[in-house]
């Protein structure tokens, strides 16, 4: 967040713009609103303060500051756990700033605003997966900025809290002997979660799930997956402990 603070001096520089930057009849010049946002951010009257840099942005919207406007506010909205309205004001900085320098940062602070909603893998993961798409987003697109590589490891975290989410699933399919839905589940880890810790749990339960539909071949085969790229897993030695039989362990 520390690039934000550096819009603290243009409070310094604001008095000589307010007269040329006057798009509108408006209440007050932008230096003064200027002042009265960062006044309530420092108080950490959050809310008061993304009034303000909101007002500072829609009776200046033509201004220089317009965008940093836009910027404050957002961040303001998410200090104070506005994130809906933090997003609508991350929109609208989009929509009408789309090249300017601080779009990495504004699609850092979307995807911290839904990374904050996220809640446990046992609920429909929605906001980790427009969180993931925000910060991929980010890296994929500026790659180099300074907030790549933090947003690289929350795509590592939400990768495998989704990963998590689908194991959750597919083992409540195995208690159901919902087989058909538990390795198509299963399946999606192994082919598109890979690098996530819940790939050698993935593994194992096919191999019981096409053990159980009395497949052997394909049993065998997530088997020697499993040993080939995990060998000193948990879940190999959980599977070499009893390899004849069939055991389907599924924990909540």
């Amino acid at each position: 967040m520390k690039k934000l603070f550096t819009l603290f001096g243009l409070v310094a520089v604001l008095s000589g713009c307010a007269g040329t930057d006057k798009e509108i009849e408006a209440d007050k010049p932008l230096k003064e609103i200027y002042e009265t946002a960062y006044a309530e951010f420092n108080d950490e009257d959050y809310e008061l303060a993304a009034n303000e840099f909101l007002k500072a942005e829609s009776q200046y919207p033509s201004s220089s500051w317009a965008p940093d406007a836009l910027v404050m506010a957002a961040y303001s909205q998410y200090m104070d756990k506005d994130f809906a309205g933090a997003l609508l004001t991350t929109d609208r900085f989009m929509r009408f700033h789309p090249g300017h320098k601080d779009v990495p940062y504004v699609l850092y602070l979307r995807g911290m605003c839904y990374y904050r909603q996220v809640s446990d893998v046992r609920r429909e993961p929605g906001m980790s997966a427009y969180a993931l798409q925000q910060f991929q987003q980010l890296v994929d697109r500026f790659p180099k900025s300074e907030y790549a590589k933090n947003a690289e490891n929350k795509i590592i975290i939400l990768k495998n809290y989704i990963a998590g989410k689908i194991m959750y699933s597919a083992r409540s399919d195995m208690q159901k002997e919902n087989w058909p839905s538990a390795i198509s589940r299963l399946q999606s880890i192994v082919t598109e979660a890979q690098e996530t810790v819940m790939t050698p749990e993935a593994l194992f339960r096919l191999k019981e799930c096409y053990t159980a539909i009395g497949l052997p071949e394909q049993a065998q085969g997530y088997a020697d997956m499993l040993k080939l790229n995990f060998p000193d897993n948990e879940w190999t030695k959980k599977m070499e402990k009893k390899p004849e039989e069939f055991e389907t362990v599924v924990e909540k």
